[in-house]
């Protein structure tokens, strides 16, 4: 399985999870749901209702076709990766709210490494203040009017 696409948010990261599993081989939705319950040690089991949309997706995308045993299989476009994962992962925000959205999960995940009590941040005191610092001459200049 190759490791694109992982740290997904939303959609597009059950997207992403549901062709790598399909990778491993022909799958029904329930296996697919199966699947991702046992990987995440019973933390998440996605709903019939997220998957099976999904897959109907999919098989309209010509990434996967249902095959008569009920099973879904990657096509040649599904397996080929890279191309797919730049579209559908590689996007980023769309919007400056999407934009902010995703900063501030950053900054709820650095806040939770620096209480950890973990060395990952040891070092970089001077890179945090510097992107506080540009934060802040944005917002100054949003609340300028733009200026």
């Amino acid at each position: 399985m190759w490791a694109y696409g992982w740290g997904s948010k939303h959609r597009r990261g059950l997207r992403v999870w549901v062709l790598q599993l399909l990778e491993r081989g022909p799958m029904n939705g329930a296996e697919v749901m199966e699947q991702m319950d046992r990987m995440t040690m019973g933390w998440w089991r996605p709903s019939p209702g997220s998957i099976y949309p999904l897959l109907d997706q999919l098989v309209e995308e010509k990434l996967v076709v249902k095959r008569d045993d009920g099973r879904y299989e990657l096509t040649d476009s599904g397996r080929r990766g890279p191309d797919w994962v730049r579209d559908w992962v590689g996007r980023g925000p769309r919007s400056p709210q999407e934009a902010l959205s995703e900063m501030e999960a950053y900054i709820a995940y650095l806040e939770d490494v620096g209480r950890g009590g973990r060395s990952d941040l040891k070092g970089m005191g001077d890179r945090l203040r510097s992107a506080s610092k540009r934060l802040g001459e944005l917002a100054d200049r949003s609340a300028g009017g733009g200026r």
